[in-house]
């Protein structure tokens, strides 16, 4: 019997008989380009002040006597060094980066504070602490007035430094030296990381680059290029008073556009999606007709199995948190560094989770055309063997490139060292050409279905979606290692926020409404509906919002102004997302109709568990950072991970795991899969427990201690190795285990025994 006429449920409901075309309404439409274009407007604006508002790179670096002390060859050669030895995976620079380490930036510039203070308490012949409380105040007053002056000539592209900020400077390579010689000391990086002398003056110009623009106001303004960020009172660094009002004004944007959005649901009850009326008949699974698609239950295994790399990785990096020299006896820094376990936990996060995205999309895209295209089945393993290439290929170079094998080639071979864009130049662009051709393989499966005019229009959305996964991953490629670092970060969160959480939000959206319509849940014109508000929903303030990453990283105040309301918008959608998982729950996980519940109920919990993190992880601890004001005290701090885990992996990392066991229920048989659900069962419990034990008693206490040291020393300090590896915030770090283990042995496991048996099920049936 030919498996072509074995008959998919799948696929039922998307091209049943009807040639009615689903209609929609011109508004949404017209509702979701005035949204796309006014963000993007915004955006590209931003983007394009970035260039000229920029902290300027100096050709010549001098002392008052005109005499070079570094020049601008030194400061991007030091951006150069601080990249290919993965410090960014190490520390933060302007409050990007990783928490191992300190603030490199803010701990330089406290430093230079110091070192002006003890020259000007010198002139009283007395140390500072042996001053009188009106010499104290003058001498404050002295360094403050010397670092928030700004002595850049920008005709002749010439800074001059005082001799203060000279001799703090000639003191940094000591310092740093000192820093990187011991792995106790530095959150685990690899022994005498960087001990060439003329690497750590250029570590070191660049490093005291970051600072200056860090405490020199902008030419005509009162507050420095990075909006006085870092907090140090030490400095002449405080809040701005924009910051102040703006964290009130997204407040109002916050509440106005909840208010706004429920009354405007409220006036149209046809548009609650879980309606009975909006339902059509669910269709009993049978099997899984494609070949193409059984092709696709590998990618599962390989995600599963990434899964479980990440984890063991991160749980590697968490220890280095506790005791960077000491994992059971072994000294790990020695063969896995910090800065490689955290460099391979990001990238096997975004490999895994980009595989099951396309791995549904896939699926998806064979259903909407309602046949299998010719040697469809042979592409699609030439692109799992091009992904495993990609994968294991860039995770081995930047294994090589951290440990100096590239010897100058570290950027295009190994790790180009930015924070979630480590992976090597060259193999990015590899990538991208993968991400075309499986969007190649999209359209192959798709184009069928834009001939029938009941499902054109869904059609076309699906690919729009699916194209702009590829395309908005090309500011990747903007900028290298000696790019300025404002322009650079402005890119990089082109793709970190703009990239995931917009664009592949909106493909996410329109696969969950595909879905949907095959289980029944809701009608063609519904689904449509649906991936027409949520898009509208999330461009309306994740475009505009992602500048809310770029406050204090040389950006200017009107993108804190524009960026902080309009990312308090991004809490809208995941409201309306809340309601709608807890309605979903109660219509179809508990409806009357229990024939889908029963055959899809893991698929669709993992689901549910979307709708629960994107209002935690990404809501409430989202918009608990954003704002500016809390933003300036918090950023790099454990509150970030805090919100990132939460949202990073239980909205994406569950969506993704929901479209991979959507393939495997389809992929197998009922006898198959109930020996595969007890695991599924266990994956879904303990990873959700685990992530909420990883933030409650690890990540969010020691988030709180930080801005609490914040408040009390500084920013520098809160960011010192010194009180990240003493009192709570050890113990916090210890604490980290528990959430750990029951992630990983009672999660991410179970999940790749679930895909395991179901592959190895299908197998021994396809034998039989």
């Amino acid at each position: 019997m030919s498996t072509e006429n074995r008959g998919s449920w799948f696929g039922k409901n998307l091209n049943s008989s009807s040639n009615t075309p689903t209609t929609l309404s011109g508004w949404w439409i017209f509702g979701l380009c005035v949204a796309m274009i006014v963000g993007f407007t915004t955006l590209i604006t931003l983007t394009c002040r970035a260039y000229v508002d920029k902290p300027p790179i100096p050709e010549q670096v001098v002392d008052t006597s005109g005499n070079t002390v570094f020049t601008g060859s030194d400061i991007r050669q030091g951006q150069e060094i601080f990249l290919s030895k993965g410090l960014m995976s190490n520390g933060t620079a302007w409050g990007h980066g990783s928490y191992l380490g300190p603030d490199f930036s803010a701990l330089t510039l406290h430093r230079m504070g110091e070192q002006a203070r003890n020259d000007y308490a010198a002139e009283f012949n007395k140390s500072y602490k042996k001053l009188s409380a009106e010499q104290k105040g003058a001498v404050d007053a002295k360094v403050i007035e010397t670092l928030k002056t700004n002595r850049y000539n920008s005709t002749q592209s010439v800074l001059t430094l005082t001799d203060s900020q000279v001799r703090a400077y000639q003191a940094e390579p000591a310092h740093w030296a000192e820093y990187f010689s011991n792995p106790g000391k530095n959150g685990g990086l690899k022994p005498n990381t960087i001990t060439d002398p003329d690497e750590l003056k250029k570590l070191s110009a660049y490093f005291t680059w970051m600072a200056w623009a860090s405490a020199a106001n902008r030419p005509g303004e009162s507050y420095s290029y990075t909006n006085n960020f870092p907090y140090d009172p030490t400095v002449g660094n405080t809040p701005t008073t924009v910051a102040f009002v703006y964290s009130v004004a997204s407040i109002l944007f916050l509440l106005g556009g909840i208010g706004l959005t429920l009354f405007i649901i409220g006036r149209h009850p046809e548009w609650d999606w879980h309606s009975a009326q909006n339902g059509t008949a669910p269709w009993l699974p049978a099997q899984m007709t494609s070949p193409s698609q059984k092709a696709l239950v590998k990618f599962v295994v390989f995600v599963a199995f990434l899964f479980i790399m990440q984890c063991l990785v991160g749980g590697g990096v968490a220890h280095m948190r506790a005791d960077p020299t000491n994992f059971y006896g072994i000294n790990l820094a020695e063969y896995f560094p910090s800065s490689l376990l955290r460099t391979f936990h990001l990238q096997a996060m975004i490999f895994w989770l980009a595989t099951g995205f396309a791995t549904g999309g896939l699926f998806l895209s064979r259903i909407l055309g309602g046949k299998e295209m010719p040697g469809q089945a042979p592409l699609t393993n030439i692109l799992f063997a091009a992904l495993a290439m990609v994968v294991f290929g860039s995770v081995l170079s930047e294994w090589g490139g951290l440990s100096g094998l590239w010897d100058g080639m570290t950027f295009w071979l190994g790790s180009q060292g930015w924070e979630y864009l480590e992976i090597g130049r060259a193999w990015q662009w590899l990538l991208i050409v993968g991400l075309l051709f499986w969007f190649f393989l999209v359209v192959r499966n798709t184009v069928p279905a834009l001939k029938r005019p009941p499902v054109r229009k869904l059609s076309i959305m699906f690919l729009i979606a699916a194209f702009s996964i590829p395309f908005f991953y090309l500011p990747a490629v903007f900028f290298d290692n000696t790019t300025n670092y404002t322009i650079v970060d402005t890119w990089r969160f082109w793709i970190i926020h703009l990239w995931v959480e917009g664009f592949f939000e909106l493909f996410a959206t329109t696969m969950v409404a595909l879905t949907f319509i095959e289980l029944g849940l809701v009608s063609k014109q519904m689904g449509l509906r649906l991936i027409f508000l949520d898009a509208i929903l999330i461009f309306m303030g994740g475009i505009i919002g992602t500048g809310h990453h770029w406050y204090f990283s040389g950006m200017t105040q009107p993108n804190m102004m524009l960026s902080s309301c309009f990312s308090a918008l991004e809490v809208v959608p995941l409201v309306v997302l809340c309601v709608e998982a807890w309605s979903f729950r109660k219509t179809a996980l508990l409806g009357p109709d229990q024939t889908m519940a029963k055959k899809f109920y893991w698929p669709l919990m993992f689901m549910l568990g979307v709708g629960f993190w994107n209002f935690i992880g990404a809501g409430v601890l989202g918009f608990l950072i954003n704002m500016p004001i809390v933003s300036y005290f918090e950023v790099g701090t454990y509150l970030t991970p805090n919100h990132g885990h939460a949202a990073m992996f239980g909205v994406f990392g569950m969506l993704s795991l929901a479209l991979c066991l959507m393939v495997l229920r389809e992929s197998a048989s009922d006898e198959v899969w109930a020996k595969a659900e007890k695991w599924i069962k266990c994956s879904f419990w303990g990873l959700n427990i685990g992530l909420m034990l990883m933030l409650v008693l690890s990540l969010m206490p020691a988030g709180f201690l930080q801005l609490w040291d914040v408040f009390s020393n500084g920013y520098w300090h809160a960011r010192s190795v010194e009180f990240t590896n003493s009192g709570l915030l050890s113990f916090f770090g210890y604490f980290r285990m528990p959430g750990d283990l029951v992630f990983i042995f009672f999660g991410a496991i179970p999940f790749f025994v679930a895909s395991w048996k179901v592959w190895k099920g299908n197998a021994r049936t396809s034998t039989n």
